[in-house]
């Protein structure tokens, strides 16, 4: 799972569940727990009222009772008011309505605040006693305007537009935290592809956090890479060229050498000859090779026949390997045209091929094929060498790798072939890729052909 979708999934996921903690909180608490403190409240208020009331009759009469109810009666939530002896005649205030007395009986047979809450108005009775005298005070209060409750549905719609909206909030900040991770993945597998001017600085721009710091030292380590890299190119080449010169005079010498020679010096002369000719070829690889990296040999294309090319090359490997008690044979081929240069691509199929002879067993046969799958031209050369262990197979193709230097030594390999013939499809734009077979190495080429035709 990419690091973007974790976050934004977290992201969602939390809001989602701060959404369905909250509704329910609010669906379990909103009912009974405040008809329960509203209770409480009015109760308390109007035990006060009727202790203050009682002790204005006491004190001051019925007219100081008749003031004292007017006051209560002035507020906007109290409709009617009376103050009544326990045989229900009035005393003071309003005449209630007579279905109010079912409380009033409530009321005179209990020392608490009884109350009657209906659905446009709440009644309130308590009863107080003077003089060994019960009296019963009932107040009817207007019931607040309320709210409807939402339905079902209008939740359900309300909790979707809550999700739905930290939903595109989260993506958005999701991508705005990987989108610098991402330009940084781009810039690493395009480094990794041999484009070794690729920076990231520009495209991640903000200055002073965790990831523009990142940014930054991908940078430098790039410079660095390529500074090194490219030093490493122009050092070989330049030394490849200077050895030509002494090895083209050690070579008139030599020849010079072996004219005057007498019979026991020529074994050593030959010695010299073929490890110079051996040196000779490895530095006119070393020059391809660097001319190959640094882009300097330039592709003369033109249409190539690949199966004439094919058969051609895999007659005079065949040809060669006889000679060591093995045989090349092609599988099967299949007409195929390419545009490219035929001989980049003749040498780096060659050196394949004359590897595979190399470390195929003798009484053996390298297997060689040219299909044409899905708008490519698959180059198929299989030995039976017995193969490379797994984790040798990506470094098979580079410069001077060795996997037994001994085997090298005597099979007269100086490890560059593989490495030119990887260079050589790659300015192509194909792919060249290495595995083992159960009994042998299969290296694979594939170039694309669209166009060719």
């Amino acid at each position: 799972m990419s690091l973007f979708l974790k976050i934004f999934l977290w992201f969602w996921f939390a809001i989602a569940l701060l959404i369905g903690v909250f509704s329910f909180v609010s669906w379990s608490t909103q009912n009974e727990p405040l008809v329960r403190q509203w209770r409480i409240l009015l109760s308390d208020s109007f035990n006060v009222q009727v202790l203050t009331a009682g002790q204005i009759y006491q004190n001051e009469g019925k007219k100081g009772l008749d003031e004292y109810l007017a006051r209560l009666k002035a507020s906007e939530r109290v409709s009617t008011i009376g103050f009544y002896d326990q045989n229900r005649q009035i005393i003071s205030g309003d005449e209630l309505p007579e279905n109010s007395f079912t409380l009033f009986d409530k009321a005179i047979q209990s020392d608490l605040v009884e109350l009657d809450r209906l659905p446009d108005e709440t009644y309130a009775a308590k009863k107080i006693s003077l003089n060994n005298a019960n009296y019963v005070m009932i107040i009817q209060l207007r019931r607040l305007p309320q709210v409807p409750a939402p339905d079902r549905n209008t939740w359900i719609l309300r909790i979707l537009a809550i999700i739905v909206t930290g939903g595109l909030v989260c993506y958005g900040l999701a991508r705005y935290l990987t989108s610098p991770v991402g330009k940084l993945r781009a810039a690493t597998k395009k480094f990794a592809g041999g484009d070794l001017t690729t920076r990231v600085g520009k495209k991640v721009s903000r200055s002073g956090d965790e990831l523009s710091q990142l940014a930054r030292d991908f940078d430098d380590m790039a410079e660095r890479i390529e500074s090194l890299v490219t030093s490493e190119k122009r050092l070989t080449q330049d030394i490849s060229h200077e050895l030509r010169s002494p090895l083209a005079r050690m070579n008139v010498a030599l020849e010079i050498a072996k004219n005057k020679s007498n019979a026991e010096s020529q074994p050593i002369l030959e010695r010299i000859e073929k490890e110079s000719t051996r040196l000779n070829e490895m530095i006119s690889r070393l020059l391809i090779l660097s001319k190959l990296e640094s882009g300097a040999q330039e592709l003369e294309k033109q249409k190539i026949n690949l199966k004439k090319v094919v058969e051609e090359i895999v007659a005079d490997a065949d040809f060669e390997a006889q000679a060591k008690n093995k045989a090349v044979r092609i599988t099967s081929i299949e007409d195929s045209r390419f545009l490219g240069s035929e001989n980049l691509l003749r040498s780096a199929v060659e050196n394949v091929l004359r590897n595979a002879v190399r470390y195929t067993d003798e009484k053996t046969a390298v297997e060689v094929s040219l299909k044409n799958q899905n708008g490519n031209a698959v180059i198929d050369i299989k030995d039976h060498g017995g193969g490379v262990p797994e984790e040798e197979l990506e470094n098979l193709f580079r410069p001077f790798y060795r996997i037994g230097d001994a085997r090298d030594r005597k099979s007269g390999g100086v490890g560059l072939g593989l490495a030119i013939a990887q260079r050589a499809v790659f300015a192509h734009k194909g792919t060249i890729t290495a595995k083992n077979t159960g009994n042998g190495l299969q290296v694979e080429i594939k170039l694309p052909v669209n166009g060719a035709h």
